[in-house]
């Protein structure tokens, strides 16, 4: 369970005048949103992605209104944006509600529909609006979504408690004899018993399948020696996601691992380090990168340093080359580096969030490799 006063810091009564400010700053005259992040992140409303219609528009001048099927109006109501003041507009079965939101937006001129959105919905809202052009909304809700509220950041720090916690049972799970698919399972299990409300990706690497930076779970057999990657997150009640990638040995790993291990957990540090306000994303990332590349493992590292995490786990800003955008105080964002030479593999990732005068890691458990029996 959440605490009811946290669940009112996070959504709170004023996002929806902040979101009708930057609809009308960016000269639009309504943004739609339908069940997601979006959605989640300006009305607490965490609804069911459905073939029936669920929209809020957020219109530049008037008030907000929710249109909801009436079959979900009880959920939508209990939900925080039952306490915003919001109009609630059910459709029943039989009517259009496509219509029933162009009629409240007469005059739109442009509205911006949620990034995610399904094309279906898109392609409705567009015949019921003849003359409206749509656009993303994506630009509007990544300016407001980026910066975290102090109560973002709690429920951050939280969910980095809570997978931490998973990783500290983790040397416990793994054995020579195992598959990565049975350990997998047992993390999957804890992570619920940790808190989450949702199992968002287990990611059990063993040997070469650490090589492979999205490599889920496989029927391979730990083997003595081998290297295992552990990239595991989920969803906690509030909506924050957990993320965090630890390496362990099944016994003595090999001898070129292990040195390119101490290569990667000094880049991720001096990555980590470069956090603070002002720094530009690409920053952090050459932190890491050049500090690999100079090592002789600059190949061998073949995605960003890292991506933004909130409601969504991959979201805005990303710490990648090109992005020159300043971190400002309330970004939060993984830093995780790898290393993937193809016989094996390595990647240290921690949740850091940029604050008034540098960072603050959401995830505390030690980055060194953790050696288990084999």
């Amino acid at each position: 369970m959440i605490d009811d006063d946290l669940m009112r810091r996070l959504y709170p009564v004023e996002r929806l005048a902040a979101v009708r400010d930057a609809v009308g700053e960016a000269g639009l005259g309504a943004v739609l949103l339908t069940p997601g992040a979006d959605l989640r992140y300006v009305s607490g409303y965490d609804a069911h992605a459905l073939e029936r219609l669920t929209c809020l528009a957020v219109p530049a001048e008037g008030e907000p209104f929710l249109v909801v099927p009436r079959l979900e109006l009880p959920a939508a109501q209990a939900s925080p944006a039952g306490r915003l003041g919001l109009e609630f507009v059910p459709w029943e079965e039989t009517e259009d509600p496509y219509a029933l939101v162009a009629a409240r937006l007469p005059a739109a001129g442009t509205v911006a529909v949620a990034d995610e959105m399904w094309a279906m919905m898109v392609l409705r809202l567009r015949d019921a609006m003849p003359g409206v052009r749509q656009v993303a909304a994506g630009e509007v809700m990544r300016r407001l979504r980026m910066r975290k509220s102090a109560a973002e950041v709690e429920a951050l720090r939280e969910a980095g408690a809570a997978i931490d916690r998973v990783h500290a049972l983790v040397p416990g799970l793994l054995r020579a004899g195992r598959t990565e698919r049975e350990v997998g399972r047992d993390i999957a299990e804890a992570i619920l018993a940790e808190g989450h409300v949702r199992v968002d990706f287990v990611i059990v690497g063993s040997g070469p399948n650490g090589a492979s930076p999205h490599h889920e779970l496989s029927d391979r057999v730990i083997e003595p020696g081998d290297p295992v990657v552990v990239d595991i997150g989920g969803t906690m009640p509030s909506g924050y996601c957990s993320d965090s990638t630890r390496n362990y040995g099944v016994g003595e790993p090999p001898k070129d691992f292990q040195e390119y291990y101490g290569v990667l957990l000094e880049a991720q540090e001096a990555a980590v380090r470069a956090v603070r306000p002002g720094v530009a994303p690409e920053a952090v990332d050459a932190a890491a990168r050049d500090l690999i590349a100079a090592a002789g493992y600059g190949e061998y590292f073949v995605h960003r340093t890292g991506h933004g995490i909130g409601l969504q786990t991959h979201e805005h800003p990303y710490i990648v080359s090109g992005n020159t955008e300043p971190l400002e105080p309330g970004m939060a964002f993984s830093v995780e580096p790898g290393i993937y030479p193809g016989a094996h593999g390595a990647r240290i990732e921690d949740i850091v969030v940029c604050t008034g005068d540098g960072f603050e890691r959401m995830n505390t458990l030690t980055r060194e490799l953790v050696v288990v029996d084999g």
